[in-house]
């Protein structure tokens, strides 16, 4: 029994000291650490406040956690800076202007301001549907839309099996009365030698008055024989010729150069010159257009016509290329008004011809006036056309500040032909964006092209 009350001291005295010697392992002074691995220091004088914990001093915890915090906030930040980088604005790039000051004394002349606008449509002066001038049944056509042809070029071909025949006729006529005719002179140099020997005899006193006067009205007849043959040979040669004619009708040819259209008739098909009625008789072959006689027709409300004149200049964008801007010239204004329509026909034309310019495209114009030269001391900021913009009903440009676009309200002065006159909204020495490039708004990054 003695036995165990010394093994429990024992056991309790073992768990203090090993409490004892952790708690002087852990504190952070190294001199109370006197724990060595391997052995286990008595403490020569244990008491109860060596088993006491300090909760509130945990430097080697401490020690762990903020290590990892760091991490894992470095870890946070790299993330976010990799998605603002592969998220972050890519800057279009851009051609700039800068914009110059000018005056009335280093100016270019006098400037053109648009007067009025307009649309219209692109037309052939010279246009024409071709048709045969005879009935007949289409057996081959040599066209397709699309196709340039020259003036005489053959388009299409009709069946002639029976004009060919008449004209076999016509020509077998010809050649019987040619031969008709050959008999009647043949006949006829007989008739006048006869009526010679007749007069021979008469005067020997051989042969009577009455032989002779009959031998003299063989040949006056056989003469008079002659010259009516002679017009049926003629009637002969005119039939065959008119024959001749039906059958190079049935041969239709290009009127005058140009491109063809519409295609408006198939083998097979019977076409007319006039409505036969129903719908199997076509009165065309093709459309054929003339491209070197392209020009713009513009209604323009009688109310505005005062300002349009002859040879005024004109600035034309087609619909299917708005930024393509095309010189022309009026030509002449229609002596007359629509009153339907309240509107004056003006005719347009280009000053040079493109392939891109198609007929019955919508057209938009603007008619240009010159403003006359600036007054002296007239100053103002020049930049290239291509700088200015329409919203919303205001002329705006987009100025490069910073690395983004900026847009700016101006006030057009005047229009040059490459040059626009600024009287307010721009400085001097400002890059303005040219040609804008889609997607280039207010406030994009941009990036300038050096030039």
């Amino acid at each position: 029994m003695a036995a165990a009350p010394m093994l429990g001291r024992t056991v309790s005295a073992v768990f203090h000291d090993s409490i004892h010697s952790i708690h002087a392992f852990l504190d952070p002074h190294p001199k109370n650490r006197f724990a060595v691995p391997g052995q286990i220091f008595m403490s020569p004088k244990p008491s109860l406040d060596d088993l006491r914990i300090e909760r509130s001093a945990s430097p080697g915890s401490k020690r762990r956690t903020w290590p990892i915090i760091l991490c894992v906030g470095a870890l946070l930040l790299f993330g976010v800076g990799v998605a603002w980088w592969l998220n972050r604005p890519t800057a279009i790039a851009v051609r700039t202007a800068a914009a110059r000051e000018v005056s009335s004394a280093s100016g270019s002349g006098s400037l053109e301001r648009t007067v009025l606008n307009a649309s219209g449509y692109v037309t052939a002066r010279r246009q024409a549907t071709v048709s045969s001038k005879v009935t007949g049944k289409v057996i081959e056509v040599l066209i397709e839309e699309g196709m340039k042809v020259k003036e005489g070029q053959v388009l299409a071909r009709l069946d002639d099996t029976n004009i060919k025949a008449s004209l076999n006729l016509a020509e077998a006529q010809l050649k019987s009365a040619q031969a008709t005719l050959a008999e009647t002179r043949v006949r006829i140099d007989e008739a006048e030698k006869e009526l010679k020997r007749q007069s021979d005899l008469v005067k020997n006193k051989i042969a009577t008055q009455a032989d002779y006067e009959h031998a003299e009205a063989a040949v006056l007849s056989l003469k008079a024989r002659l010259d009516q043959q002679q017009a049926e040979v003629t009637v002969a040669e005119r039939n065959v010729a008119a024959w001749q004619q039906q059958l190079d009708d049935a041969i239709i040819r290009a009127p005058f150069s140009g491109m063809v259209t519409s295609k408006n008739a198939q083998p097979g098909e019977m076409i007319s010159p006039i409505s036969a009625g129903g719908g199997f008789t076509r009165t065309g072959i093709c459309t054929i257009v003339d491209m070197e006689s392209l020009e713009i027709e513009i209604d323009v409300n009688e109310s505005y016509i005062n300002r349009v004149q002859a040879a005024q200049p004109v600035e034309a964008a087609l619909d299917a290329y708005s930024d393509w801007k095309i010189p022309c010239k009026v030509i002449a204004i229609i002596p007359t008004a629509d009153r339907q329509k309240s509107t004056v026909k003006v005719r347009v034309g280009f000053d040079k011809l493109d392939p891109r310019i198609l007929p019955e495209m919508s057209v938009k114009v603007g008619f240009r006036e010159s403003a006359g030269p600036s007054q002296p001391g007239t100053r103002g900021i020049s930049i290239p056309k291509s700088a200015v913009q329409q919203q919303d009903g205001k002329d705006v440009v987009l100025v490069l500040q910073n690395g983004r676009a900026a847009r700016r309200a101006v006030t057009v002065a005047s229009l040059g032909a490459d040059e626009v006159l600024i009287s307010a909204g721009l400085s001097a020495g400002e890059r303005v964006i040219t040609d804008t490039p889609k997607g280039v708004i207010d406030g994009s990054a941009v990036k300038e092209i050096k030039q």
